[in-house]
């Protein structure tokens, strides 16, 4: 709990760290010292009062990644990033599709339109709509159980990857797709968000560490 917590916090103060972390590398702070900073200023935050959830994140500082930089990464081949079924489609041939790509949502797309999103679909749908009620997969369509195009929550291309994570993290999915002016370009899963943002707080911590060594 004080994890997630700490988590989100980080993702909202990021910038302030970092430049409280600089100052006291050039105070000569050791590294213990640095968590303290950081813990003490979480705990200092929290005593103050969380900030509301979904919060306005830092926009600039070194959280630069975008969802765009995560659709690149997977490339247009990799799995989740285009997959995809349709309204008509049973719900044994989605949960079928999915087994196969090894991945936990697909897009809903209307019938011979494959860039008119219609929805989203995902284990947790099949989970409570299919198992629970005791219905037929066989015999369901995708259409009867997704979640619907005006109930969906999206991100675009240009959104940072800390805004996603919130966004998810408040929302409690797992699964977002993403839209341009076009229709859908892709999807991403809360692993890719994570991965991204441990990736690149790991790339600041390898410049401060090289800061700290002399290496700047």
């Amino acid at each position: 709990m004080m994890q997630g917590t700490m988590m989100r916090w980080m993702a909202s103060h990021g910038t302030a760290l970092k430049t409280a972390v600089l100052q006291q590398v050039r105070l000569g702070g050791s590294g213990r010292s640095l968590v303290v900073l950081a813990q003490s200023r979480f705990q200092s935050s929290s005593a103050a009062g969380a900030p509301a959830a979904g919060a306005r994140l830092e926009e600039s500082g070194f959280e630069s990644t975008t969802i765009a930089d995560i659709l690149k990464g997977k490339g247009k081949s990799a799995d989740g990033s285009w997959l995809w079924c349709t309204t008509d489609d049973t719900v044994y041939d989605a949960v079928q599709s999915m087994t196969q790509h090894n991945v936990g949502a697909l897009v809903v797309v209307k019938p011979g339109e494959q860039k008119a999103i219609a929805g989203i679909i995902t284990e947790r749908d099949y989970l409570r709509k299919i198992i629970v009620q005791g219905r037929s997969s066989k015999s369901t369509k995708v259409g009867d159980i997704m979640t619907e195009e005006n109930k969906l929550i999206t991100v675009k291309p240009n959104t940072r990857v800390l805004q996603a994570m919130q966004l998810m993290t408040d929302k409690r999915i797992r699964h977002i797709p993403v839209i341009d002016e076009t229709g859908m370009v892709g999807m991403v899963s809360i692993g890719d968000v994570v991965r991204a943002v441990v990736s690149e707080h790991q790339q600041e911590l390898n410049r401060l560490n090289a800061y700290i060594q002399g290496g700047y």
